[in-house]
C-alpha cells in the first residue's frame, strides 16, 4: 500500500508563500511534516495497534499552539504534511516542499531515511522526531539534523538508574530478532555496565509462534537462568514481550520495551501542566499522545520559541541558537530543556510508566553530574565524536 497524505494549515500560503489574511509585516514560518510509514510485521502480541498518524497530531498541535501565542507577535505557523511507506515518495515530497520554498522540517522516519533526508536537504533544519538511533547521537551525527526524540541510550540510563535505586541489579536480558531490538539490548548492556548491573543471561528470542495460546506454558521454562532481579526485555515491535509479566521462571519485575517502560511520554504524565497539554491533545485527536507525537510536538515549538528570540525563521540561526544556550525550552517535565550542543539532542527527564500509571522519572536522585544532570542519560560529551556546536 502507498499513501501520500498532503494536509496544509492555511493551503494557500502553501501555495503561494502568503497566509490568507495576512498582514503584510506578519512573520510567515512554514514547517514540512515528513513521515516514512514503516511496515508493522506480524505482531503476535500486540493486538492495540500503534496510531497511524502517531507524531504528525503532535505537530498539528504545535501549531496550534504557537499561533494562539504568535498571533500577538505577527508570527504565523503553516504545517504541511508528507506521509508514504514509500522512501522514494517522500524523497519526492520533501523536494516538493523545498521547492516550495520550506527550509524547515520535522522527519518521523528511520534512521536511514533521516540520513537521506539530511543529504538531500542540506540547506534545511531537520528536526528527528522518530528515530531513536544511537549512531546519530554518538559517531554519525548529522550538521542539519536536531533530536527531540530520545536515543535508545537515553531510555536505557533512565530505566538502569532506576534499577539501581531499587537495587535489581541481577538481570536476565530477552532479545528478539529484529535489528531494532538488538540496538536496544545493547543499549541495555552499556547501561548495565554503566550504572553497576549483572547480566546473569541473554536469552534470544528465535519463536515464531503465536504466543496468545501458549505462553503460560513456555514462557516460564524458556526464561528458567540463575537467579535474577528483573527481566529486561528488547522487544521494540511487541511480537512477543507482551507476555512476560507474570510468565516468568521467578515471580520477577518485568521493564524494558514492555512492562516497566521508558519513554518520551505517556497518557500517565500529568503534572507540572502536562494535564493541560493531554487534555489538548485528546481534544483534537481523540487518542492519547504517545511519544511520537511528543517528540514532533517538541521539534516544532522548539522552532516557534527560536523564531521568537530570533524574529527570524533562518534555518542556520535556529540551529545556532538551539546549541546555545540561549534557549531554554518547557516540555511540561518540570525543568527547562535544552539542546546539547555536542551531538543536538534534546536534555529531557524520562517517564517511567506501566500501561496505567508513572512509577517514577529519571534522572533519579543522587545521579549526578558535573554540568546537567539530565546529561546522565544518554552519551556525554567524552563519550562521543561530534561537535555539533562547532560545525557550521
Amino acid at each position: 500500500m502507498h499513501r501520500i497524505s498532503c494536509r496544509l494549515l492555511f493551503c494557500l500560503a502553501a501555495a503561494f508563500g502568503v497566509a490568507s489574511g495576512a498582514s503584510a509585516d506578519e512573520l510567515q514560518v512554514r514547517i514540512g511534516y515528513l513521515a516514512h510509514l514503516q511496515p508493522r510485521g506480524p505482531l503476535l502480541s500486540n493486538v492495540i495497534p500503534e496510531p497511524l498518524d502517531a507524531g504528525r497530531r503532535g505537530a498539528e498541535l504545535a501549531i496550534t499552539d504557537s499561533n494562539s501565542t504568535g498571533r500577538f507577535l505577527k508570527q504565523q505557523f503553516e504545517l504541511q504534511s508528507a506521509e508514504s511507506d514509500q522512501a522514494d515518495e517522500l524523497f519526492a515530497a520533501a523536494e516538493q516542499q523545498h521547492q516550495a520554498g520550506i527550509r524547515l522540517f520535522v522527519v518521523n522516519a528511520p534512521a536511514d531515511t533521516l540520513r537521506q533526508l539530511s543529504q538531500r536537504l542540506p540547506d534545511s533544519l531537520l528536526l528527528n522526531a522518530g528515530s531513536a538511533d544511537d549512531d546519530l547521537r554518538r559517531a554519525q551525527c548529522l550538521g542539519n539534523v536536531l533530536h527531540t526524540l530520545p536515543s535508545r541510550a537515553m531510555l536505557a540510563d533512565a530505566l538502569a538508574q532506576f534499577l539501581a535505586v531499587r537495587k535489581w541489579t541481577r538481570w536476565l536480558l530477552v532479545t528478539g530478532a529484529t535489528a531494532d531490538d538488538i540496538a536496544y539490548a545493547d543499549a541495555l548492556k552499556r547501561a548495565a555496565k554503566r550504572f553497576g548491573h549483572k547480566i546473569v543471561a541473554e536469552k534470544p528470542w528465535s519463536f515464531d509462534n503465536d504466543q496468545r495460546r501458549s505462553a503460560q506454558a513456555e514462557m516460564p521454562l524458556f526464561t528458567q537462568a540463575s537467579e535474577y532481579d528483573v527481566v529486561l526485555v528488547a522487544d521494540e515491535r511487541g511480537d512477543f514481550g507482551e507476555y512476560l509479566p507474570y510468565n516468568t521462571w521467578y515471580p520477577r519485575p518485568v521493564a524494558g520495551t514492555q512492562g516497566l517502560t521508558p519513554t518520551a511520554w505517556h497518557k500517565t504524565v500529568e503534572t507540572f501542566g502536562a494535564a493541560q497539554l493531554q487534555k489538548r491533545f485528546e481534544a483534537q485527536a481523540g487518542r492519547w499522545m504517545n511519544d511520537r507525537d511528543f517528540a514532533a510536538w517538541m521539534a516544532v515549538r522548539s522552532i516557534a520559541a527560536a523564531v521568537t528570540k530570533l524574529r527570524a525563521a533562518e534555518p542556520q540561526a535556529i540551529r545556532d541558537l538551539a546549541l546555545s544556550a540561549e534557549l531554554p525550552l518547557d516540555g511540561f517535565k518540570g525543568r527547562k530543556l535544552s539542546f546539547r550542543p555536542w551531538n543536538g539532542e534534546l536534555r529531557q527527564p524520562i517517564p517511567l510508566v506501566h500501561p496505567r500509571a508513572l512509577v517514577s522519572t529519571s534522572p533519579q536522585d543522587g545521579f549526578l553530574h558535573p554540568n546537567n544532570e539530565m546529561d546522565s542519560l544518554g552519551y556525554d560529551r567524552p563519550e562521543v565524536s561530534c561537535d555539533l556546536a562547532g560545525t557550521p
